[in-house]
């Protein structure tokens, strides 16, 4: 008897998406027709983030849109997976009959049995520990060609105030060294050239499973594989560096220097307010010691704008600090207040309003920035992943672009998807940098 096509859709982070590829990886497993179209589905699977209200919107207005499928008789089940469910059960079950089955954070590796019961059934749940070992399954990859997400923790346990994430996905947990490099050297096998290293906190890893920071470790062991060419870093807490690791980010050839470090902000008592360790001056320490011992560093962080009680003053204190370490890659965010989280219940609360114009302030302050950075490339050559085409141009990021968050190169040549090229940079394109294919 022929098994029900599935439909996949994942929403949210990177981390996320990388659940959705293992769900993907155990359902072809177990011999389902896998689709990109709904339409074309019996069943579909959203994969949701609940972290902030955006994410929120966007997880139930997909649910509603498969809701409108079904009705019209395409669709016949929908599951949703993920952070939505397991922060809102009771509320998606309440107000949500249009939703056949619930997956949480801690059962992604049950997707196939959900799957089996929703359609036998009519209904299924699993709700997993969250705090469990992370499931080492197969993965079905989505990225590319030639890079792909490596996870190696999850959830937090830093418990920022602003934060709900280790309420959602449960305390840190590192995974298995050996479990990850088996993985590494498989996604190589397959032709990955460029491994994204992610999780909540990646300084933070192996000090649950070893006692200590095994970061450092781990990037030499990954740049020992073979086909590996370009390691890139997803998050480094700036409180969390030590001498090795730095010593390691400098010394790797394959670690690409480009770090993304979340800061959230420079004022000492919002920094206070929003639980996180370290002072601003302690911040700009250690910018400048990575910029002085990391020639060609690029830099992203993310900020937040309007948190309780911040003033004016110190909104411009945080505008001055940008204008002062010329951070590369910025992502800033109005603050959003989160159930459940002690930021909810601090006082002074900025108007909405307010935090949203400071944070297109602070964007109007880092175009400038970044225009700079990306005219100062003209005339460079750059080592350039190929990732596609456009327009009648190849498409590619350089050491200083990941995925989804930074810019495209645009250049003229012949390089194959996947592969990597040097490209000279001969303007700009919308703000985006344009080149040529030249022998390296």
């Amino acid at each position: 008897m022929a098994k029900e096509k599935l439909a996949l859709i994942s929403l949210g982070c990177a981390k996320n998406l990388v659940n959705s590829e293992q769900m993907l990886c155990l359902l072809d497993d177990a011999g389902y027709p896998l689709v990109s179209d709904p339409n074309q589905a019996d069943g579909v699977i959203i994969n949701t983030c609940g972290f902030i209200d955006d994410a929120k919107s966007e997880a139930i207005d997909t649910i509603l849109e498969m809701a409108r499928l079904r009705e019209a008789g395409t669709l016949r089940k929908i599951i949703v997976t993920g952070c939505l469910p397991q922060r809102y059960r009771d509320e998606i079950k309440a107000e949500l009959p249009e939703v056949d089955a619930m997956v949480g954070v801690g059962s992604f590796a049950d997707i196939v049995s959900v799957v089996e019961e929703t359609f036998s059934q009519g209904a299924s749940a699993r709700f997993g520990d969250k705090n469990a070992p992370v499931d080492e399954v197969g993965r079905y990859l989505t990225t590319g060609p030639g890079w792909a997400y490596l996870k190696i923790a999850e959830g937090c346990s830093n418990c920022c105030s602003f934060c709900a994430i280790p309420a959602i996905r449960g305390r840190y947990r590192s995974r298995p060294m050996e479990n990850i490099l088996a993985e590494a050297r498989a996604l190589a096998e397959a032709g990955v050239k460029e491994l994204l290293v992610i999780a909540q906190d990646i300084t933070r890893y192996g000090t649950d499973l070893y006692g200590a920071p095994k970061l450092a470790e781990l990037c030499r062991r990954l740049s020992e594989i073979q086909g590996v060419r370009w390691l890139r870093l997803h998050y480094l807490y700036p409180d969390a560096f030590t001498e090795e690791l730095i010593d390691e980010i400098a010394g790797n050839e394959k670690i690409v220097k480009y770090l993304d470090i979340p800061i959230q902000h420079i004022d000492d008592t919002i920094l206070q307010a929003m639980n996180r360790r370290g002072t601003g001056a302690e911040i700009r320490a250690l910018l400048q010691t990575l910029r002085a011992r990391i020639p060609g560093l690029v830099l992203r962080t993310s900020l937040i704008t309007g948190f309780p009680g911040e003033t004016e003053a110190q909104f411009e204190a945080l505008c001055d600090f940008l204008r002062e370490a010329r951070i590369e890659r910025v992502g800033v965010f109005p603050y959003s207040p989160e159930e459940g989280t002690l930021a909810e219940r601090l006082p002074d609360r900025v108007d909405e309003e307010v935090a949203r114009r400071r944070a297109e302030l602070v964007m109007e302050l880092q175009e400038r920035i970044m225009e700079d950075y990306s005219g100062a490339q003209i005339g460079k050559r750059l080592t350039v992943l190929c990732t596609g085409t456009e327009g009648g141009y190849r498409t590619g990021r350089s050491y200083a672009d990941s995925p989804d968050v930074d810019g495209t190169v645009y250049f003229e040549g012949d390089c194959t998807p996947g592969e990597f090229c040097t490209v000279q940079i001969t303007g700009l394109m919308d703000g985006e940098l344009l080149g040529e294919e030249v022998e390296a």
